[in-house]
């Protein structure tokens, strides 16, 4: 139970964060997200499994989700001049599942 828990106070610090700083300014919260919040509880539930195999895999499947990260980015960026924000991050998650379906089709052949 208090490894669920820890998990979300992670989570919910990084989210508290990303608000107080977006009234801060705007580079700020873009940085953020960075921070790889999900990629260090993931990495530390897979290294409390005790093998260096498992975890130097979940590092390498990490690595392989920066090329779908900046394709959401790219299409957010791109779209945000003629559509709503919300429209634009949506339209980046389709190209960021586009990205992460199309690199499982290859590793898969």
């Amino acid at each position: 139970m208090f490894e669920i828990a820890w998990k979300g106070a992670v989570g919910g610090v990084i989210t508290a964060l990303i608000v107080l700083l977006s009234k801060r300014g705007n580079v700020l919260p873009g940085i953020l997200p960075l921070f790889p919040t999900f990629a260090v509880i993931a990495l530390a539930v897979i290294g409390a499994k005790g093998g260096t195999d498992g975890f130097r895999q979940a590092c390498l499947a990490g690595a392989k989700t920066i090329p779908a990260y900046l394709a959401f980015l790219a299409v957010c960026y791109a779209a945000i001049g003629n559509i709503d924000y919300r429209l634009a991050i949506i339209l980046g998650l389709m190209a960021w599942l586009a990205v992460i379906l199309t690199m499982l089709y290859l590793v898969r052949t």
